[in-house]
């Protein structure tokens, strides 16, 4: 049989299935289809017919793709639809996930398999109620013991319906986490004219010359800057600003630009009144 003639049905099996599909169910399940065939087709027309089909809805012209996404492939929204798409359902899945919940799930996707113990340690506080919410969603699953722990804990990991969410493949396809964090780590800096006040040790402010703090571009990015310390204090408008070239890779929240930010002291002396 013809690769182009294969090619509508397992676009079909694709669309109409309620989970993803890998190439070996749909060589399956092709098979069935055409029963009537004395020979069956195998794996390897199979992904070369996948492969047409991923290749189809690249165009510009479709606003969906064929991913593989949850352990098999189905069709996704491409990301510039994702705004479009979510006025349907809007963000009524994530809003249900708690503060403690999405810490709890941050956790152990990025360390499982992981024990409710090692996520109570990170987190420090109780995750119970945090881990039977994710369970009853189906985000994460109990893969079995740790039988080199005292009384065998219950191991957790990220289940294929988190992987389908969150559109990825395996938890090796998470973002790393040396690419969300940028490599020169920096201590949050309230800026006043040409001084700017770490939030760090005493010994971290008295250093001289140039200091690398956080700052808010003119485009509203979160990025790291400079601040000349020996700039006049007393005129704002003379700070000597200057953009780092690598910007950090997270969403700011809306701040003063320095020009405007009252200047606010980690270790006035007014703070708090020393007992005799």
């Amino acid at each position: 049989m013809e690769i182009g003639n294969i090619i509508p049905h397992i676009e079909a099996l694709i669309f109409a299935s309620d989970k993803p599909l890998t190439a070996m169910e749909l060589t399956e399940l092709a098979n069935n289809a055409f029963g009537f065939m004395d020979e069956k087709l195998t794996l390897e027309q199979i992904q070369t017919a996948i492969d047409g089909i991923v290749e189809k809805y690249r165009s510009e012209f479709y606003p969906f793709e064929v991913k593989e996404s949850g352990g098999g492939l189905q069709f996704l929204t491409k990301k510039e639809y994702h705004k479009t798409v979510a006025q349907l359902n809007g963000e009524k899945f994530l809003k249900r996930l708690s503060t403690a919940a999405l810490e709890t799930l941050s956790i152990i996707a990025y360390k499982q398999p992981v024990t409710k113990g090692e996520i109570e340690a990170i987190r420090g506080v109780s995750s119970d109620y945090a881990i039977q919410r994710l369970l009853e969603k189906e985000l994460v699953v109990i893969t079995g013991r740790n039988e080199k722990m005292p009384g065998h804990p219950l191991v957790y990991a990220t289940s294929k319906s988190f992987m389908d969410y969150f559109g990825i493949n395996s938890p090796d396809d998470l973002p790393k986490l040396k690419e969300i964090f940028d490599e020169a780590m920096v201590s949050p800096t309230i800026m006043d004219g040409g001084q700017g006040v770490t939030l760090n040790d005493e010994n971290d402010q008295e250093s001289s010359g140039n200091n690398e703090l956080l700052a808010v571009t003119q485009s509203g990015e979160l990025t790291t800057a400079r601040i000349n310390k020996d700039a006049d204090k007393r005129n704002p408008d003379t700070a000597q600003f200057q953009e780092c070239p690598h910007p950090l890779r997270m969403a700011p929240k809306p701040c003063r630009t320095p020009q405007n930010t009252q200047r606010v002291s980690m270790a006035s002396s007014n703070a708090m009144p020393r007992p005799s």
